[in-house]
């Protein structure tokens, strides 16, 4: 069962909300027991993954590399997704950096970790294009597989004009005598 995500003196809830996901709380357990240079490759993985990009074989280097059971590994990385995902999020006036130091603490992460976490959401992050809004597609084949991804709003907007536009030729095309069908 999830804690309540209450900072120490318990007048204000945590960046992540009132209880705390239980793969956050997981991942922190996991964490006390991990190295730093795992850490940070797990942590890399987890920023390429917040970026859009396939981390799919730098998981499988960490995951082939380091002591870490699969399930520990699953933890971990989806806990700091999670975390990560809802500190940045919330603007930065409304998340500070003191705040989000002392819940981290709160969660029994290690000091060296908190730093890295802090620099990361407060530092000049690659991340902007994280807080970017997405649209979920999936695709539905004629054999029965289907394939979901991931579009930007501006890519979905451009893709959907595409398609508007080569529907309106298509009917003026078909409006036109030459191309008619004769019975």
């Amino acid at each position: 069962m999830a804690s309540t995500a209450k900072s120490p003196t318990g007048d204000r809830p945590s960046f992540l909300g009132t209880r705390v996901p239980p793969t956050v709380e997981t991942m922190a357990q996991y964490l006390r027991e991990l190295d730093k240079d795992t850490f940070r490759k797990v942590l890399k993985a987890v920023v390429s993954a917040l970026e859009g990009k396939d981390c799919r074989e730098s998981v499988k280097m960490i995951s082939e590399t380091s002591a870490l059971s699969e399930e520990q590994l699953s933890f971990i990385i989806s806990g700091m997704y999670t975390l990560l995902r809802e500190a940045l999020r919330l603007p930065t006036s409304a998340l500070k950096q003191e705040v989000f130091k002392e819940d981290l603490k709160d969660l029994r992460i290690p000091e060296d970790f908190i730093v890295d976490f802090v620099s990361l959401v407060f530092g000049n992050s690659l991340l902007a294009r994280a807080l970017q809004p997405s649209i979920l597609m999936q695709l539905k084949l004629s054999d029965g597989t289907a394939h979901r991804f991931e579009v930007p709003v501006t890519k979905f907007h451009e893709l959907r004009y595409n398609v508007a536009l080569i529907l309106k030729e298509m009917n003026d095309l078909e409006k036109k005598s030459i191309l008619k069908i004769q019975d």
